[in-house]
């Protein structure tokens, strides 16, 4: 109660004597400063918005044609060709115009400020135009054309100076829409070597009679949408992909983030925790005041940052029919759970950012509070983790009035949310399964200490390691991770500790402590928490995660043969699925279309007919060294190419998924469309078995490279997930130095028997370069069969 009296502003008490009234300085003091703050923001994304709006254009450029335009008449040189004087005479009689002289200088600015803007405009859609050549993408290393040449100087020049993060939206191109031939044809040759001949043909009829009948009209209202819409995939894959999805996201949906594993700053948990949220607000500050730089690809094409918007203060609000994403402008908390208790935490102390001690003390206050949790208070997040509806429907009866949406608010609200375990957790080269462990808590944790809805938790182990559990509705996993890069290289190079594990500096001690959140959960809201809680739970004991550490090579050695190494893990897969199962499936590998404005993903197929060639070549053992490598670098060059089309926007599976929207809404019955979505890639909500592989986030391009980035040459992370439409299937992604310690590997489930133990070694002519593909033996649950580990 203490907290909420120091948050009253005013009080009066009324007596015989009159009406008494004490204000609290203190309080009027922070609102104060809360509503400099306000301001203070709102200034700032003005400013950001005006420089962004006319990049790459800037105020100094604006004052050379201004100056250009004086100073041509100084000379009486009307390089305005008359408009001057044109607009001169339509300017109003009176002040300020009321000498020639202003009249004059007014209508040399007007006319100066026209030609500045139109000549801003020209560069925006030049640039659009040149943006939208992706040639370089398929031209060989080192073999770069002329017109390549000529093009990359051009892009340079027209792309400014210091671009903020979001100057190039309005210069990025449109995803385009692909032909419905072309569409067709990848596809039947995505799926031909999988099928029998009379299922191929059946296919191939199907397929042609929606071309020639069902597909036109299709395309035309998809046409139509990409011109209007920003992009023509990304709402309907956020909304029918993510947000329409009624099973629980957690496992399902929901990605972790690994802490580095080789190298650890400190034991002490709340000293981790201070450092790292101080360093995810000073990135969140940078990130709105647009000072993070764009990615740009090949430090010359910008990638497109649009998702980078709901990184905080972002929530995903439960619905019966379809969740939303409830973004916020700002957010000065965050929330925080620790055995069974939730606390609200202040960053500010008045305008202030606090600092990493004083972060610290707050946790430390969390940590030694011995108050035991309210009834129903200890599960209530497994709300989170069961069924949608079902979360929906208690929220509606019982978070919608009274001190329970007060304490939903502050969770709902906050900035991020902070889950302080009390395990431990690490990478322990003597104990196998520490790594399984460490994924599987960050993953799923117990399934009621991690608030699924946010877009991210940032978790708190006893030992000071930590991680994130992701929401992905909001963001793409290469978004977390170029934050989680600055936090780690923010928390170890530039905050620090003492010797004895704690942040620097001295705390404040008239700090108020943090808030507890407080509850009334009626029995009835505690038999639908324990409802979620088992739902979650038999997810979460259903997951089989198995991690190692690979260090014989890493793609560092596969570069040097001259082979992609995604390629290369790919084709892997494909051998160690075929010698555990005898069979090919359809594998599912994600690439981004950022290229293109809010783009997203796009579905690799790449289990090809060059692989499955490769692969059966290589089970007969009949072959030749010479001819398996040249399969090889076929199936290879197949999987590139199939990867820079999908980059381009000339990928299968987003096009045909639009399209089975459209049909959806006008009523249409297309065989074809129904019998691919069942697949799995066009239907989201399709049961089918897939490989599914994902690629972990690259650096930020103002990140100190691996050279001058220690943490990088003996740690790694790990990106972790499973397959967000119910089937058997998921995967890790490690990402460090590869070269140096050979740690670069991709982790699938699902796929695999786990009855066996497969071991696949692949080849070259000197016996040098291998990989191992390994799947666990053990009894697998039904939704995971099993996992495999490609290195």
């Amino acid at each position: 109660m203490a907290e909420a009296h120091q948050a009253v502003a005013f009080q009066f008490t009324v007596t015989p004597e009159g009406v008494d009234f004490q204000l609290s300085r203190e309080v009027l003091k922070h609102i104060y400063l809360s509503v400099i703050r306000s301001w203070k923001k709102r200034l700032i994304r003005i400013k950001n918005g005006i420089l962004r709006g006319v990049y790459p254009g800037s105020p100094t450029s604006w004052l050379v044609v201004v100056m250009a335009t004086a100073g041509s008449s100084y000379y009486n040189v009307d390089i305005s060709m008359g408009l001057v004087y044109y607009i001169q005479r339509w300017l109003p009689e009176g002040r300020p115009y009321r000498t020639p002289y202003t009249r004059t200088l007014f209508s040399m600015a007007i006319f100066s400020t026209g030609v500045w803007m139109m000549g801003i405009f020209f560069f925006r859609q030049t640039l659009k135009l040149l943006l939208s050549y992706h040639g370089w993408m398929f031209e060989l290393h080192g073999q770069t054309s002329h017109l390549t040449r000529v093009w990359a100087v051009c892009v340079r020049l027209l792309s400014g100076r210091r671009p903020m993060l979001y100057s190039f939206q309005t210069s990025l191109p449109k995803l385009p829409v692909p032909s419905v031939p072309a569409t067709v044809h990848r596809y039947l040759e995505s799926v031909e070597h999988l099928l029998d001949d009379e299922q191929y043909y059946r296919m191939e009829t199907l397929a042609k009679e929606f071309e020639e009948k069902t597909a036109p009209r299709l395309q035309k209202y998809l046409v139509l949408k990409s011109w209007w819409a920003t992009n023509y995939v990304s709402d309907w894959w956020e909304e029918y992909v993510y947000l329409r999805g009624r099973n629980p996201i957690v496992v399902n949906s929901n990605y972790y983030v690994m802490d580095l594993v080789l190298v650890k700053n400190t034991d002490v948990q709340a000293a981790r925790l201070g450092n790292a949220v101080h360093a995810m607000i000073t990135y969140r500050r940078k990130l709105d005041r647009e000072e993070i730089k764009p990615v740009m690809a090949l430090g010359l094409v910008p990638m497109c940052s649009y998702q980078m918007e709901r990184m905080f203060n972002t929530t995903r609000i439960p619905g019966k029919d379809t969740d939303v994403l409830q973004h916020l402008p700002d957010s000065r908390h965050v929330a925080v759970y620790h055995k069974g208790r939730f606390f609200k935490v202040w960053l500010y102390e008045g305008s202030r950012l606090l600092k990493p001690r004083d972060l610290e003390m707050q946790f430390q206050r969390i940590l030694d509070d011995p108050s035991p949790p309210q009834p129903g208070e200890e599960r209530l997040a497994a709300l989170t983790a069961g069924g949608r509806v079902e979360w929906a429907q208690a929220r509606q009866a019982f978070f919608s009035s009274g001190k329970n949406k007060a304490a939903l608010d502050a969770i709902e609200r906050a900035a991020f949310f902070v889950a302080l375990d009390e395990e431990s957790h690490h990478y322990d080269p003597e104990d196998e399964a520490s790594l399984s462990l460490y994924g599987k808590a960050l993953l799923h944790g117990n399934c009621y200490n991690r608030w699924f809805d946010k877009s991210f938790t940032l978790i708190s182990f006893k030992n000071g390691q930590l991680g994130l559990n992701t929401e992905h509705a909001w963001a793409d996993a290469p978004i977390i991770g170029h934050l989680w890069e600055f936090v780690l290289g923010t928390d170890s190079f530039h905050l620090g500790y003492t010797e004895t594990g704690h942040c620097l500096g001295k705390p404040n001690p008239v700090l108020p402590p943090p808030q507890r959140l407080q509850w009334d959960i009626p029995k009835q809201c505690q038999a639908v928490i324990e409802s979620s809680y088992q739902v979650a739970k038999a997810l979460a004991d259903d997951v089989e995660l198995y991690c190692f550490q690979f260090l014989p090579f890493g793609k560092g050695l596969i570069k040097k043969c001259r082979t992609s190494p995604d390629a290369f893990v790919q084709i892997a897969l494909q051998l160690a699925h075929f010698r555990d199962r005898g069979k090919f499936c359809l594998t599912y590998e994600a690439s981004m279309t950022r290229m293109f404005r809010e783009g997203r993903t796009e579905t690799v197929r790449s289990c090809t007919r060059e692989s499955t060639a490769f692969v059966q070549a290589m089970v007969q053992g009949r072959h030749l060294n010479e001819d398996l490598q040249r399969l090889f670098r076929k199936a290879a060059e197949k999987h590139q190419n199939m990867y820079r089309l999908a980059m381009t926007g000339a990928g299968i599976d987003r096009h045909l998924f639009c399209l089975y929207v459209v049909s959806k809404y006008l009523g249409v019955e297309s065989p074809f469309l129904a019998e691919v979505s069942v697949d799995g890639h066009v239907c989201p909500q399709a049961r089918s078995r897939w490989l599914c592989l994902l690629h972990a986030p690259p650096r930020p391009v103002d990140w100190p490279r691996a050279a001058a980035f220690p943490l990088a040459s003996g740690c790694w992370r790990e990106w972790g997930w499973t397959d967000k439409r119910d089937m058997s299937g998921g995967g890790s992604a490690h990402e460090g130095n590869a070269e140096a310690q050979g740690d670069w590997g991709v982790r699938a489930e699902g796929a695999f028997s786990a009855q066996t133990a497969t071991k696949a070694v692949a080849w070259d002519k000197e016996e040098q370069l291998g990989v191992r593909v390994e799947a666990g033996a053990g009894q697998a649950g039904p939704m995971m069969e099993g996992s495999v580990q490609m290195l």
